[in-house]
């Protein structure tokens, strides 16, 4: 089986936990909290640890928070590659209103890259791009860090033999869609981020996989996966143009639903699977995460009886 890499350069530790009512004034009495080490490369490493694989994770941490951080993952048995920061890693909170179901999130900001941390963190990803592996660049990119930064890691892992996964958004996706090469091995993207991307409304399928084949063909990425929600998901290379769409599902929380997406593509092709199969895989991991409460990731049970629902169809 390939070796995986997953990237996480801004992660966050969640903290969740639940309130009786979100009113403003009084000291609200929360429940007892979950701690969860998080980012979106994070997360793709603990969704292929819940379906049955393993990954390194090289996550950029700092401060007592980053310790903690450190140690949560190492406790879920996944190796850590620490690059690490001065200052605290990130913290984010998601209360639960048990009054009304609804949830509300807060996220605090980074710390600040200065811009000679960039250089550093290049030369420490080179030891771990060995040829062959599958790397996931995924989550947001950490002020002070370029907006393409995503494109000098991709150039690092095609000089090293490696394979890049990019799951990104905001300023770093619109520099990555327009990426000089060489093309990222695969690019991930929801309906939202593509009309975000390309100032254009996506009502279809065939739409959505119409710009994913434009920016195969500019030389972007080698593979699109193109995300529609609850409706399914566009597969695109220079060969293949794909949908594929889950049974119904009840909505119990959608974080978690991309990152769990990820990881079950990139574990699928890390065991030599198709890109057909792997997208299958991706959408039955998805549909399984939002089964799921608050940040929890994919269930492999769930993720393989949906698995054989899910609806494949030329578009």
């Amino acid at each position: 089986m390939t070796d995986i890499l997953t990237i996480t350069l801004n992660p966050a530790l969640d903290v969740s936990t639940s309130v009786g009512a979100v009113i403003p004034g009084p000291k609200l009495r929360c429940d007892e909290p979950r701690y969860d080490p998080g980012g979106g490369g994070i997360n793709v490493s603990r969704a292929i640890k819940r379906l049955g694989g393993s990954s390194r994770a090289f996550a950029a941490l700092g401060g007592e928070t980053g310790a903690t951080f450190k140690a949560l993952l190492e406790g879920e048995d996944i190796t850590v590659e620490l690059f690490e920061l001065d200052g605290n890693t990130r913290q984010a909170f998601a209360i639960l209103d048990k009054s009304t179901g609804q949830q509300f999130r807060f996220q605090l900001p980074c710390p600040a890259w200065p811009g000679e941390q960039s250089d550093r963190l290049i030369e420490a990803l080179k030891p771990h791009l060995i040829k062959g592996c599958i790397a996931v660049l995924s989550g947001s990119t950490p002020t002070g860090v370029s907006a393409d930064i995503a494109a000098t890691i991709n150039r690092l892992a095609v000089e090293h033999g490696a394979r890049l996964i990019l799951d990104t958004s905001g300023a770093a996706l619109t520099a990555a869609a327009t990426n000089p090469g060489p093309p990222f091995f695969l690019m991930r993207m929801d309906g939202a981020e593509a009309t975000e991307v390309s100032g254009r409304n996506f009502a279809t399928p065939v739409e959505l996989a119409d710009y994913g084949k434009q920016l195969i063909e500019a030389g972007v990425a080698e593979q699109l996966v193109m995300s529609m929600g609850e409706k399914g998901t566009v597969g695109v290379n220079l060969d293949q143009r794909f949908f594929c769409a889950p049974p119904k599902i009840k909505l119990l929380s959608a974080v978690g639903a991309g990152d769990s997406m990820v990881a079950a593509i990139a574990l699928e092709l890390s065991r030599g699977g198709s890109f057909r199969d792997a997208v299958r895989h991706g959408v039955a991991a998805a549909g399984s995460a939002v089964l799921t409460p608050a940040t929890e990731l994919c269930s492999k049970a769930t993720a393989d009886e949906i698995l054989g629902r899910v609806v494949t169809e030329e578009v």
